[in-house]
């Protein structure tokens, strides 16, 4: 049964994205799939179609201005509302490394991506999400955006020293936390989200399905009432 809330998952075609958007879409949810290929955001949404979702596609490049601000008026035009956002989109770059050997280039786009583009796209939309009755943002996130487990021995976390990628979640936590401190009182819920160590294109190997991956962050989409947080399946995550 479809309901009034529309959300927007970027990186929504495929992976952890795909899945947060399928599950949306059978809670009721009307579904919108940021991909930056437009044909791989138009095949995902005729997949989910298939199965009886309401589900639409955008053409969004979180690097892109332009294409964020065209994606925002789309979903303006198209839908006139925004109730959940799931900045989902993020890459890994092999050429990452610890700080002495990591590729700079590999670096800046990683934050680029993972990072200035949740903000950009954060920024985009917010005037859509004030208006929603219970608007939510879920950051998708990772352990090794924990600065507390990144300088733990005991970690399994603390030999995995990509700084690009680890720096970008880290600063997509302080994104978590500052966006609570500003908006808790519009009633936007705000929080990071890890979604376990799930195996998708961007990861290469994990113990988890994007299936299970994907409903930590379906749930605090739906249902979340505590905002500012950071958590992980059966756990918070220390900052």
């Amino acid at each position: 049964m479809k309901e009034e809330r529309v959300a927007l998952v970027t990186g929504g075609n495929k992976g952890i994205g795909l899945e947060v958007s399928r599950q949306l879409g059978k809670a009721g949810v009307t579904v919108v799939i940021g991909a930056r290929d437009v044909d791989r955001g138009t095949a995902a949404a005729a997949e989910l179609k298939s199965e009886g979702i309401y589900a639409f596609s955008v053409q969004l490049d979180v690097t892109d201005k332009q294409s964020i601000t065209a994606a925002a008026q789309a979903i303006v035009d198209t839908h006139g509302r925004l109730d959940i956002l799931v900045n989902n989109a993020g890459i890994f770059d092999f050429a990452d490394a610890p700080p002495s050997r990591a590729s700079i280039d590999a670096v800046r786009n990683v934050m680029e991506v993972n990072f200035i583009g949740a903000l950009a796209v954060t920024q985009a939309v917010l005037p859509l999400l004030k208006t929603s009755p219970a608007g939510r943002i879920v950051n998708v996130s990772s352990s090794l955006g924990s600065l507390a487990l990144n300088g733990d021995p005991t970690s399994t976390y603390y030999s995995q020293q990509f700084v690009g990628y680890n720096a970008s979640k880290a600063s997509l936590n302080m994104l978590t936390i500052q966006l609570h401190q500003e908006l808790k009182e519009t009633g936007i819920v705000v929080n990071s989200v890890s979604p376990g160590f799930v195996k998708t294109d961007l990861t290469g190997y994990g113990n988890m399905t994007p299936e299970e991956g994907a409903r930590l962050p379906v749930q605090y989409a739906l249902v979340a009432t505590t905002s500012g947080t950071f958590v992980e399946p059966g756990d918070t995550t220390p900052w």
